[in-house]
């Protein structure tokens, strides 16, 4: 078999880390051509001696990873920090391991440093949301590389600066990105399935500074919520009052908008004097948005829909929004479940993120509420 994961909730590292290579030396035997992990917080301490005891007896060809306390692994989601898990694979094509980061140039931006001249198809990125821009860098990017697709996640481990961990071979950083470049015969196919769906009509933004909308076809952004908050079934205020999001579209060109076409971001607040909104992201004037609510029968419905062509894979690996999982569905292993019964056996892996990386079209953006999967195929 190509690909395994596997987990272990032992309390002790040195146990848990050689139970888990115990099992892939059986399924996939040394030396394989990839391997990821996720670390427990709770393992902290013992990050650097788990890399080695990986690096020692199963002799991964490339190896990154990183600390978070939620973890995907086959059927199966651990949302409370008591997992660690190791995924590998042996594939037809390349993959290489590499940092990234973000300096300051002499003249004020920044410089990403870290992304090779590469033939590669797709980037499997882990990245610190504290150190590492990266809306920036999928922009800079998509510049150099334009066939390049991107994949991953921000780490959800800590919420502080200077306490992530991210794993790349032997070394660990606490800032920066990481990743797997994939070129060749390993075919990936991506998917990005959103868990908020559209309410009211579309609105241009007329007035905005930053991430604040001040206004939306020339009226108080704040008015337009109002109105159509008014215009709701009982129902659909409940969501709105559990959770208010903002979907931009991507294309504008665009006559009509449908799941695919926003990117999705969290509504943080309103100005009740002013009549503006807060939300999580920076809108210019010209955008065009609706307004979204999440729920769990739209995230079900819309992975469902996105699965179904997909054929089954040699494996798989996940990143799913912190908002998801039991928090959303009300109960555990949803997504994965679905995901594992598209790849062989145990062939999935995967955590939850500060937020997700995954190409709509033909670009690569950064999403909220989202769970972005890519799909391996030998």
């Amino acid at each position: 078999m190509p690909y395994h994961s596997a987990f272990s909730q032992h309390s002790d590292s040195a146990f848990a880390i050689g139970e888990i290579i115990g099992e892939m030396l059986e399924r996939i035997g040394t030396a394989p051509d990839v391997a990821v992990v996720f670390l427990p917080e709770r393992f902290r301490a013992d990050a650097s001696n788990i890399v080695s005891t990986i690096q020692k007896l199963l002799k991964p060809k490339s190896l990154i990873g990183t600390i978070n306390n939620s973890i995907i692994s086959g059927s199966r989601e651990i949302e409370n920090g008591r997992a660690l898990c190791l995924w590998t694979g042996n594939c037809a094509g390349d993959i290489t391991s590499f940092r990234a980061e973000a300096v300051s140039s002499s003249e004020g931006g920044l410089i990403f440093d870290g992304l090779p001249n590469t033939e590669a198809h797709t980037l499997i990125l882990l990245a610190d949301p504290f150190s590492f821009p990266v809306t920036e860098a999928l922009q800079l990017w998509e510049a150099s590389h334009p066939a390049l697709q991107i994949i991953g996640g921000l780490t959800s481990g800590s919420p502080a600066l200077g306490r992530n961990c991210l794993i790349v071979d032997n070394d660990l950083h606490e800032s920066g990105a990481v990743g797997l470049l994939v070129s060749g015969r390993t075919n990936i196919e991506p998917i990005v399935s959103q868990g908020c769906r559209p309410i009211g009509d579309p609105f241009t933004v007329t007035s905005s500074k930053a991430n604040v909308i001040e206004s939306l076809g020339n009226q108080p952004a704040l008015s337009r919520l109002q109105d159509l908050f008014n215009s709701l079934s009982e129902p659909e205020k409940n969501l709105v009052n559990t959770g208010l999001h903002v979907g931009r579209v991507i294309n504008e060109n665009k006559l009509d908008f449908g799941r695919g076409d926003f990117l999705i971001r969290a509504v943080l607040g309103a100005d009740q004097q002013a009549g503006h909104l807060v939300i999580g992201d920076e809108v210019e004037v010209g955008a065009i948005i609706q307004f979204h609510v999440r729920d769990a029968q739209t995230a079900k419905h819309d992975l469902l829909e996105l699965i179904n062509p997909i054929r089954q894979s040699d494996g798989a690996l996940v990143f799913s929004c912190n908002g998801r999982g039991i928090n959303l569905f009300g109960e555990s292993d949803h997504d994965s479940r679905l995901i594992a019964d598209l790849v062989k056996t145990e062939a999935s892996a995967g955590m939850f993120c500060a937020g997700e990386i995954g190409p709509i079209g033909q670009r690569s953006f950064l999403h909220g509420f989202t769970a972005s999967i890519a799909f391996f195929s030998d």
